[in-house]
């Protein structure tokens, strides 16, 4: 892949094979109440709950609510939202227009459009069963695939604004269709210009571009190079590396499994904090410190939190931190978002009273400010 996205062609006898797979056929939620949509399980009744299966429909449902002056939510695959006990006071629209769609070329990899409802790790996948090589590393996150630009998504050293081609996207302010090529997304560390512009751009497709091979992309996480018994920087069988990265993550309660209380979250409820050198500085001296760009240093959220007197499985009421991660906040069965809420307070003001770092949430918390 070329740094501005583009493919190398090397003549003109390139192969070409067209790649895809149907959408699902998504029905009508039996329950309008947001904890059934939700990785956290909490959240009220939606005033209006609505699917919208094709992009079409949801330019319409938008548009609609935009007109008529309504609250509107909208809401992928809910694993990074904490909605308030007494719902949405407004209309809920549910992203489903999924599928998969592109080209594959010998010369030029793979360039693929993916529904913004499609599940990320169904992609993830079937990404690795076609030889997409690249985001393999990805596994195992919840969420839809319209959400990943938006947050761009990482982990164990990959970012999803690697993989984007284009975005394309609703946009409320100007009531017009908008895409998005790399340079205009403005991704950086958990960021994008779709998340500094909260509400205002409704991504309704994705499209990606990998480069083609059995291998994974460099392992460069130190963690996954491990169990996988490689160096930082060796490749890998992509499918090899998808199964360790669900493997670890399974481990820290970060994969959904209903009787798992511990997964009962929106994964990383703080983001790892990204400091001045001078602030890194007054960090205990075995603190993690990583370089970030712009001569920044990036730290641990965990480890802020869990040497600040907050172990896994620290509890108030029905909220808790998890007994694997302290980083995710859990619903240990029958929480309310004030109880998470809450406790998200506790963390975050101890963390800052001790470390003097004030942690920053990951995830979209409605209608109420930590």
């Amino acid at each position: 892949m070329l740094p501005d996205g583009g493919v190398h062609v090397h003549g003109a006898a390139c192969a070409v094979e067209h790649v895809g797979r149907a959408g699902d056929d998504v029905r009508a939620p039996a329950s309008t109440r947001l904890a059934d949509h939700t990785t956290l399980r909490v959240g009220g009744e939606a005033e209006r709950f609505e699917v919208a299966r094709t992009a079409e429909e949801l330019v319409e449902l938008v548009q609609e609510a935009d007109a008529a002056g309504t609250p509107l939510l909208i809401l992928g695959g809910g694993s990074n939202v904490l909605i308030p006990d007494d719902g949405f006071p407004g209309t809920v629209v549910l992203v489903a227009n999924t599928g998969v769609s592109g080209d594959v070329s010998t010369c030029g990899g793979a360039v693929v459009t993916v529904g913004a409802g499609e599940n990320w790790d169904d992609f993830v996948a079937f990404a690795v069963e076609q030889e997409f090589s690249g985001i393999e590393s990805l596994s195992g996150i919840p969420g839809s695939v319209g959400a990943t630009p938006i947050q761009n998504v990482g982990a164990y050293g990959s970012e999803i604004g690697e993989y984007v081609y284009r975005v394309r996207t609703y946009d409320r302010e100007t009531k017009a269709q908008r895409t998005f090529m790399p340079g205009d997304c403005r991704f950086e560390y958990r960021n994008s210009i779709f998340k500094r512009n909260p509400g205002r751009y409704v991504v309704l497709d994705v499209m990606f571009q990998f480069e083609l091979g059995s291998l994974s992309a460099p392992v460069r996480y130190g963690e996954l190079a491990k169990r996988l018994g490689v160096q930082v920087g060796e490749r890998v069988a992509s499918a090899v590396v998808r199964d360790a990265v669900l493997d670890i993550r399974a481990g820290k309660g970060m994969v959904l499994n209903d009787a798992d209380h511990d997964t009962w979250s929106a994964g990383s409820f703080f983001t790892n904090p990204i400091l001045t050198e001078e602030q890194a500085a007054e960090l205990p001296a075995d603190a993690p410190r990583f370089p970030a760009a712009g001569g920044l240093v990036k730290t641990s959220a965990a480890w802020l939190i869990q040497h600040s007197g907050f172990e896994k499985g620290y509890t108030r009421g029905n909220a808790g931190l998890s007994t694997k991660h302290v980083l995710a906040l859990t619903n240990r069965g029958g929480a309310r978002a004030t109880e998470l809420v809450g406790l998200a307070r506790v963390v975050r003001d101890g963390v800052e009273e001790r470390m003097g770092v004030r942690l920053v949430p990951e995830v979209n918390i409605v209608g109420a400010e930590l």
